[in-house]
């Protein structure tokens, strides 16, 4: 389920350009896969304690989290202000900013998970066992405790504000980038689009920029995408998330590898002429 879920939020993403209607998509995809997912866990009466807890620490929070990011994003984006950049800058650095109050009011628990700490495991990720000494969020009595533990939502939270934080300082960066002026550069005429995928460019462009082929490996990541995207009249969107999306695929150098074959059957084909 998990892998046919990342899988569907990325062509999602690949699919739709606007921001509103990608989230409420997502959203909604979201919602219709957790349900599924708590079908599917309730009709699995005998478990272990340790296989609870593998779910309730490991599993559930990836899926959580995807819907917390996309509400989020929505409701950043439709209460992003109009106006100077300075004014935007300012809402955006809010958002990050409430981003580092979640993670300083629960800096223990953020320990203990992030270091992978498991001593307390039988209490965080377990049904029932709600316990006040343990910093619990006041609506943790409002979960469904069939499907819910007193830390999983915490779990699902960092996840989500992991991705958010990508997002905030993506935007972020874009508003400096706008910012400074262009240097006028050489188009030509007739200018060449990238038809591919958004997907296949990032991946393209990531692999450059690791191999240094630009400016002798002294281009940084947010100059190039800001390059392809004005000479291949593309928006690359949020590329950094794509990246992170990227490197847990099976096949992260999908793209890549198409090339090198490619050329290897122009090479054949020019060799038989």
């Amino acid at each position: 389920m998990l892998s046919d879920f990342e899988k569907s939020l990325s062509d999602i993403e690949i699919e739709i350009d606007d921001i509103l209607k990608l989230s409420e998509v997502c959203t909604q995809y979201c919602e219709a896969m957790i349900a599924k997912l708590k079908v599917d866990f309730l009709n699995r009466k005998k478990l272990s304690e340790s296989e609870e807890i593998t779910f309730f620490k490991n599993i559930k929070p990836l899926f959580v989290s995807r819907l917390i990011y996309y509400i989020s994003i929505y409701n950043i984006e439709t209460n992003r202000p109009n106006g100077s950049i300075k004014i935007k800058r300012k809402y955006l650095q809010i958002e990050l900013n409430k981003l580092k109050n979640y993670f300083d009011e629960n800096l223990d628990f953020y320990r203990y998970y992030r270091t992978g700490s498991n001593y307390l495991d039988h209490k965080y990720f377990v049904r029932g066992k709600q316990d006040l000494r343990l910093s619990l969020d006041a609506h943790t009595y409002e979960f469904d405790n069939e499907f819910c533990t007193s830390h999983d939502f915490k779990i699902s939270t960092i996840l989500a504000n992991d991705l958010l934080q990508v997002h905030l300082e993506n935007e972020l960066m874009k508003l400096d980038f706008n910012s400074t002026t262009r240097d006028t550069e050489f188009i030509p005429k007739n200018m060449m689009r990238w038809t591919g995928s958004k997907v296949s460019l990032i991946e393209l462009m990531y692999a450059l920029h690791q191999s240094g082929s630009f400016n002798n490996g002294q281009t940084d990541i947010k100059s190039m995408a800001a390059y392809l995207e004005k000479i291949f009249d593309i928006e690359l969107g949020n590329y950094y998330r794509t990246w992170l999306e990227l490197k847990i695929r099976q096949n992260p150098t999908k793209f890549l590898d198409s090339l090198a074959d490619s050329l290897n059957r122009r090479i054949e084909e020019d060799d038989e002429k």
